[in-house]
Order: structure tokens, then sequence, then C-alpha cells
């Protein structure tokens, strides 16, 4: 379970990111995120919808992208807003290839970030 200080919570903090964040799309993920020098911590959300299947696997799908976020969040830079979407498929994954898709989208995101 990712501390309450390194979640995303409000319905506004995931419009903003994932309107005015950086977007990073891979094959059964999108990685929006966005930098803000105010927060003291990294915060991540998860939007799981109902494409990816029933109730079972969107959870199944989500605690283990909070698991992936956890490992994530001893790597990172701290000023960041990240949101995770799961797009169809992400449920068939065994947890190596999300492990590694996610990874892989979110240092994608964070090395474009830095160019811009």
């Amino acid at each position: 379970m990712l501390a309450r200080e390194n979640r995303l919570l409000k319905a506004d903090d995931f419009r903003m990111t994932m309107k005015t964040g950086r977007k990073v799309g891979s094959d059964h993920l999108v990685i929006y995120l966005k930098r803000d020098e105010a927060l003291p911590q990294a915060r991540f959300g998860f939007v799981v919808a109902k494409t990816v299947g029933g109730a079972v696997k969107r959870n199944l799908v989500k605690r283990r992208m909070r698991e992936i976020a956890r490992e994530l969040l001893k790597e990172v830079d701290s000023q960041m807003t990240v949101v995770v979407r799961a797009l169809p498929g992400a449920a068939e994954l065994d947890w190596n290839k999300l492990r590694e898709e996610l990874k892989t989208a979110f240092y994608t995101a964070v090395h474009k970030t830095a160019k811009s």
C-alpha cells in the first residue's frame, strides 16, 4: 500500500495531471507525468477502467501497479505527480511483464520531461 502522502486523492489532481502532464504510452499502459516543484514527495494515481476486466481483474491490476509505484518511489525525484492508466489487456500480463512495461514507460516519461 502506498502511504497517504504518496497517493493522488482528488479528482482535480488526476484531471490536471492528465491534462497538462507529459503523456507516454505503451502497449497496456498510459503514463501522465507532471513535475511540481511545490511537492515534498512524489504522488501516484491509478485509473483502471471496466474495459480492463471485471472487478477482480481491475483490483489485481491496481494492487500490482501500487506495489510497482512503491518500488519507484525509492528511485525517483520527489517533485512529480504521476497518473497511470491501464489499458485493455493489462490484466493478462504477468507480474514481471507489467512491472517492466510500467518502469520503462515511467522512465521514458521522466526523461522526456527532463528535456522540456
